[in-house]
């Protein structure tokens, strides 16, 4: 079984390892022809792309301002270099973006990972990719994955939960599309990703942390009895309703046979049948948190209508009409897909097949359950409009496979209709310690659950979970510190204050710290929103990570006048309120601060030569404002965190990020083996691959308190100017 999100990209190869595993399954193909659900005449075609390796497919991060940047880089240097290319006898295509993803922000070609790992025709190509991928500039994710948050039709204000999001690449396009506008630092809205794996909320961690958004939380929590939450509003507790639901849940992965091959021989219809339940479990807790006019995508990367169809359907009964599917047939034009379908059957992995609940013998009834049959009552069937659901096959576009509903809250939940004290504000705790907004787990809620859902193995007691009792959560995994908010008046702003001179709108009450005792090492912000979930929940959820760094403590910056430094993380979400200590630097300012270690201050041109001098020592931002009228230079602003010493002057940003804007700015990064150690190249090229490898597979990596990776330049001659 996969989650549906193993799969944040993708240069998919075969691999070693991969070479004994034959891709027939005989029960696969006769399930799938007999349920019909591939149009007549294909069937062939899709078992033949079932077989292909998976296109390589990389996104654009959209809401950076330099996007363009990047896509003109991709497009007049790599792709170009990618043409007429041919490696182990086979021609490269060149890539290509995919029609139905907005402004050219996702592209694919058919070089596979192992090929671009491992020629040395495209070492330069993947080391752009692994760096850009670490710089959050693009994310490496499988085309079929980018779907869901479309079709959510996010704005900045929304609140978001993404209730399964390991390892990240679907949330990390949430908080993409909240920070649409660049220009706002602090979005209304935020994304809570929550995964009930701990080790993989580490992962989730590291793929949001590239985006430095200040509107991020990570939680960990079992997504089918998520907490209710509560959030102040004009002085008064209310239960947090969420605008829109990303509800990716764990399936049997059909759909991925192309790049997960172990699927070949581990499908059988078990899986469909063990997961239903806990599908539908998860999706009913979703849409109970759900504003009414809010919007839920249900998706996964099963075929199988027992997971899709049946779950949507039994879902839209259960709601009596408070849900509805959505029309989504206009919003991605260029994407290919089938409709939903009205009738499908159930069979065993013995081959035994069942039309309906009614044939069932009561040896099964542990096994298949009723709502895994369509309805009967056809007036019914007709109104639920299940041919609104959307299923992608393999062989239309060159995808994986791929399910995907979108549901529309039109009125409380019926169970919550009995109980309208849900909608206003929540009174006390009863003397038992139970919040009354328990009442979103009704008694005839539960009966009518336990009679139609089971659970799949080894999972928890089958019911549908309210919010628990307001008690101390039992932790597990990792001892996460704690989230500590400062106050306006904290000693820490004295000296900042005044050294950055910040703006009277700074909204010093978001700035938080991860430790109640001794010296504050990191400062973090968050936006106002979530400071209000984080201050209203602490016992009833776990937080893995929240916030953007915005300070570091430097011992040595105290005897300037400020013992904490900018942190590159949080420039840009901090910069709009920091009036003074910036230094406006041109292209030729930013290539020397990259490129070499420490200069001096005279090899600034003139301005940046002036300003400098007039400032004492400590940190700065080092700031690129765009020429429109030289469009030769990059078109997007550039801040960087720096360091003004005695003489010299540096930038204290991370490897990436500085080779990052180095390509921005027309210079070739490419760590040449000839200028690096035989030995020490491949070790990191070692541990670069495993991490990217990692992350592609969406593997645990113990990524907590990681380091901030603030590397020294590269020496002039590991860098050159492109020709481009």
């Amino acid at each position: 079984v996969s989650q549906t999100e193993n799969n944040t990209l993708v240069f998919q190869g075969w691999g070693a390892g991969y070479a004994d595993i034959v891709k027939e399954n005989k029960l696969f193909e006769h399930y799938y022809k007999e349920l019909g659900l591939v149009p007549d005449g294909e069937f062939d075609q899709f078992m033949e792309a079932m077989r292909e390796p998976l296109p390589s497919t990389i996104r654009i991060t959209g809401y950076k301002s330099h996007a363009k940047e990047i896509l003109h880089c991709l497009k007049e240097k790599y792709f170009k270099d990618l043409q007429e290319l041919e490696i182990e006898e086979q021609k490269i295509d060149a890539p290509q973006p995919l029609s139905w993803y907005p402004d050219e922000q996702a592209w694919h070609t058919n070089i596979s990972r192992k090929i671009i790992r491992k020629s040395p025709l495209l070492e330069k190509f993947h080391q752009f990719l692994v760096s850009e991928t670490e710089s959050g500039n693009i994310s490496r994710q499988e085309a079929v994955s980018m779907i869901p948050p479309l079709l959510l039709s996010i704005q900045p204000h929304h609140k978001i939960l993404d209730m399964c999001a390991a390892p990240g690449s679907k949330t990390a396009q949430l908080i993409e599309m909240l920070h649409s506008d660049m220009d706002i630092p602090f979005p209304e809205g935020f994304v809570i990703a929550n995964d009930v794996d701990n080790k993989r909320c580490y992962l989730l961690v590291h793929q949001a942390k590239r985006l430095n958004s200040p509107c991020i939380m990570v939680v960990n929590h079992d997504a089918s009895c998520i907490p209710t939450l509560q959030v102040d509003v004009d002085g008064k507790k209310d239960v947090l309703y969420y605008d829109r639901i990303l509800c990716d849940v764990p399936c049997s992965g059909d759909g991925t046979m192309r790049k997960n091959i172990d699927v070949w021989k581990k499908w059988t219809t078990s899986n469909s049948l063990h997961l239903h339940g806990l599908q539908l479990r998860i999706a009913v807790r979703g849409v109970e948190q759900l504003a009414v006019g809010g919007r839920m995508v249900y998706s996964t990367c099963s075929l199988n209508p027992i997971e899709d169809e049946a779950v949507i359907a039994a879902l839209l009964e259960k709601s009596e009409g408070a849900l509805e599917l959505a029309d989504c047939s206009g919003d991605l034009p260029g994407l290919k897909w089938m409709p939903g379908v009205t009738s499908w059957k159930l069979m065993t992995k013995e081959g035994q097949w069942f039309l309906d609940w009614s044939e069932v013998p009561s040896s099964r009834h542990t096994q298949i359950r009723p709502t895994m049959f369509p309805p009967k009552d056809p007036e019914k069937l007709a109104d639920m409009h299940l041919e609104r659901c959307m299923r992608i096959l393999p062989h239309h576009q060159n995808t994986g496979g791929f399910f995907v509903a979108v549901l529309v809250k039109k009125a409380p939940m019926p169970w919550n209709k009995r109980y309208p004290k849900v909608t206003l504000s929540v009174p006390s705790p009863t003397p038992e310690g139970t919040p009354q907004e328990a009442v979103e787990d009704p008694p005839e809620e539960k009966s009518d659950t336990k009679g139609t859902e089971e659970a799949p193995k080894g999972s928890k007691q089958d019911k549908l979970c309210g919010p628990p009792p307001s008690k101390k959560i039992k932790l597990f995994g990792y001892k996460e510190d704690p989230f500590v908010f400062l106050t306006e008046d904290d000693p820490v702003f004295t000296t900042i204050q005044s050294f950055y001179d910040l703006a009277p709108g700074f909204p010093k009450l978001n700035v938080l710290t991860r430790t109640h005792d001794g010296k504050k090492r990191h400062l973090y912000m968050v936006s106002k929103e979530l400071r209000n979930v984080l201050l209203n929940n602490s016992e009833r959820m776990k937080v893995i990570n929240t916030g953007v760094k915005v300070w570091s403590r430097n011992s040595d910056g105290e005897e300037f006048g400020c013992a904490f430094r900018l942190a590159q993380e949080g420039i840009y979400t901090l910069q709009p309120y920091i009036r003074s200590r910036i230094i406006q630097v041109s292209v030729e300012d930013v290539k020397v601060l990259l490129t070499q270690e420490n200069p001096f201050l005279n090899k600034l041109e003139d301005k940046a030569h002036a300003q400098a001098k007039e400032m004492v020592m400590g940190s700065i931002v080092l700031k690129y404002i765009p020429n429109p009228n030289n469009p030769a230079e990059p078109q997007c602003p550039i801040q960087l965190c720096g360091w003004r010493g005695k003489t010299s002057i540096r930038a204290f940003v991370p490897r990436n990020e500085r080779f990052h804007y180095l390509r921005m700015l027309g210079v070739e990064v490419f760590r040449d083996k000839q200028g690096l150690g035989q030995k020490s190249k491949d070790a990191e090229t070692e541990a670069n691959d495993k991490m990217e490898r990692d992350v592609e597979e969406g593997e645990d990596v113990d990524l907590e308190n990681g380091g901030e990776n603030l590397s020294e330049p590269q020496t002039d001659s590991g860098l050159k100017e492109s020709s481009s």
